[in-house]
């Protein structure tokens, strides 16, 4: 029993110094190891290691076999698709458009052309239509008529004097034969029979001035046509020479004094139709240029083509109007706006061989109408030109192409 004791004893003094080591181990002192604990952290090792070389291998494995599949033969650039047009050769009607204000062809300012006088009443207004000679305003003429008046008596006077001197003439006639009367005295009765006429003649003629002043006292229209304004009232006193009581528009007819630039101006002509469009108005009226300015304002750098307009009370002159001309026509290649491609050395277009490739080719343009560009120079109209994309193409380009069809 004491021999078991002892071999216990020994065994627990053993495993309390393993228990010290291990600790003052943990206190850094010294260092002790159970002998259990070095080989535990070395399978642990081996087994991370293995596990990070297999996922190595199979990552390797897959790179491997995938890469094999894109080893076979590379295939040919896929060429590209163009649409494509033959351009031809098109009559294109050149237009021009400009704006301007519109005003009367002929204004005519009209004033008093008589001795004047105080205004009784006005008969017309802005708008309104008249003819030649109507009476626009009513002057007073009381005075006037007076003076006819006296006038017409003083005729009478004359006409009196005169019968008078007839009848004494012809008494002496009957008495020159008998010797009672001097062939002079005769004479003198004739003289005097002669002035008597004469002051009668004067007398009438005085009264017919009198009645023109009294006609053209009252302001009238010169020509049929259209009043425009209107600046004078009831009441007020006009006198010869004054300020522009009326404005008319001969006949009517208005234009648009189109503003053009130098360029837009020398391809107008006298006579070329034009399409007016007032602001703010859906109708179109034809119109006719009738001058073409001879000067360019040299601030603005532009002319003036006047378009003739038939009376039409939607014209209203001050109005803001619109306008297309034409300018002639022109035989040319014509094309969309998305075959023209630009750069800084100037228009082109991509032109299809008969091997495919495309071949830059310089143009210049002209006309611009709603089907298209006008080709000046540069194309016969034969040739195939690539429609779209030609922004995506560079010369020498393989393409395949493909009419465009009329939808296109």
């Amino acid at each position: 029993m004491n021999y078991t004791s002892k071999l216990d004893k020994d065994r627990a003094e053993v495993v309390s110094k393993g228990d010290l080591g291990a600790e003052a181990g943990a206190d850094g002192t010294f260092e002790a190891q159970t002998p259990a604990q070095g080989p535990e952290k070395g399978s642990s090792r081996l087994i991370w290691l293995g596990v990070a070389g297999a996922f190595v291998l199979i990552v390797g494995i897959w790179f491997y076999l995938h890469s094999g599949a894109d080893t076979g033969p590379v295939e040919p650039a896929q060429v590209p698709v163009v649409t494509v047009v033959k351009p031809g050769r098109s009559t294109v009607v050149g237009t021009i458009t400009a704006t301007g204000s519109l005003a009367a062809r002929r204004a005519m300012p009209i004033g008093s052309v008589g001795e004047g006088g105080e205004v009784r009443r006005v008969l017309v207004e802005p708008g309104d239509w008249v003819k030649a000679g109507q009476v626009l305003a009513v002057v007073d003429s009381s005075v006037q008529v007076q003076q006819q008046a006296s006038q017409a008596a003083q005729i009478k006077a004359a006409q009196a004097d005169a019968r008078l001197a007839q009848s004494n003439l012809d008494r002496a006639l009957q008495l020159v034969d008998r010797g009672f009367i001097s062939k002079a005295d005769v004479d003198r009765l004739t003289a005097t029979r002669d002035a008597a006429l004469a002051q009668v003649e004067l007398a009438r003629a005085s009264l017919r001035q009198l009645q023109a002043q009294a006609a053209r006292l009252n302001i009238v229209a010169p020509a049929a046509g259209l009043v425009l304004e209107r600046n004078v009232e009831p009441g007020q006193v006009v006198g010869g020479g004054s300020s522009v009581l009326f404005r008319l528009a001969k006949g009517g007819e208005m234009e648009l004094l189109a503003n053009l630039s130098e360029d837009d101006l020398a391809r107008v002509r006298v006579g070329a139709q034009a399409e007016v469009t007032p602001v703010g108005s859906e109708r179109s009226f034809t119109g006719q240029v009738w001058q073409v300015s001879p000067v360019i304002d040299p601030t603005s750098r532009q002319g003036t083509a006047r378009i003739a307009l038939a009376y039409d009370r939607a014209l209203r002159p001050g109005g803001f109007a619109s306008a297309t001309l034409t300018s002639g026509t022109v035989v040319a290649p014509m094309l969309p706006e998305s075959a023209i491609q630009s750069d800084a050395e100037g228009s082109f277009v991509y032109v299809v061989g008969k091997d495919n490739k495309v071949a830059r080719r310089g143009v210049e343009t002209g006309l611009v109408t709603a089907d298209g560009i006008v080709i000046s120079k540069g194309l016969a109209g034969t040739e195939t030109v690539v429609l779209r994309a030609g922004g995506f193409l560079n010369p020498e380009d393989t393409v395949e192409p493909r009419m465009a069809k009329a939808a296109d």
